[in-house]
C-alpha cells in the first residue's frame, strides 16, 4: 500500500471516530428518530476524500490534529446532507446511495 493510501486510511478512520463520538447520545432524546437518520446516512460511508483534504491542510499548517477533525467533520456532515437532500422524491428520487437504500426509503 502506498502511503498515500495508508494516509487517507488514516484519515478516514480518524474523521469516522470523531463522528461517531459526536453521533453518540448517551440518554434517551426526542430526536433520537434524526439521529439515527445521520448516523446510518453518515457513518461508514465512502472515502472521506474531503475530510483527508482538512486534515492534511491542517497539517500543513501546524493546526492541532483535534480542532481539524471538528472542520473535516463538519465537511463530511455537510456533504452527507447534500446527498441526502438529492435523494429526495422532490429531487432525483432516488432508492440507492453507495449501494443500500437511500435515507429516506430507509
Amino acid at each position: 500500500m502506498s502511503s498515500y493510501e495508508e494516509q487517507l486510511a488514516f484519515y478516514a478512520k480518524s474523521v469516522n471516530d470523531h463522528l461517531r463520538e459526536r453521533l453518540s447520545v448517551r440518554t434517551p432524546c426526542l430526536q433520537m428518530q434524526v439521529i439515527d437518520a445521520m448516523r446510518y446516512s453518515l457513518l461508514d460511508a465512502g472515502k472521506r476524500l474531503r475530510a483527508a483534504l482538512v486534515m492534511e491542510f491542517g497539517r500543513l499548517c501546524h493546526a492541532k490534529r483535534l480542532d481539524m477533525a471538528a472542520f473535516a467533520c463538519a465537511i463530511e456532515m455537510i456533504h452527507a446532507y447534500s446527498l441526502i437532500h438529492d435523494d429526495l422524491p422532490c429531487m432525483d428520487d432516488d432508492d440507492l446511495r453507495r449501494g443500500k437504500p437511500s435515507c429516506h426509503k430507509a
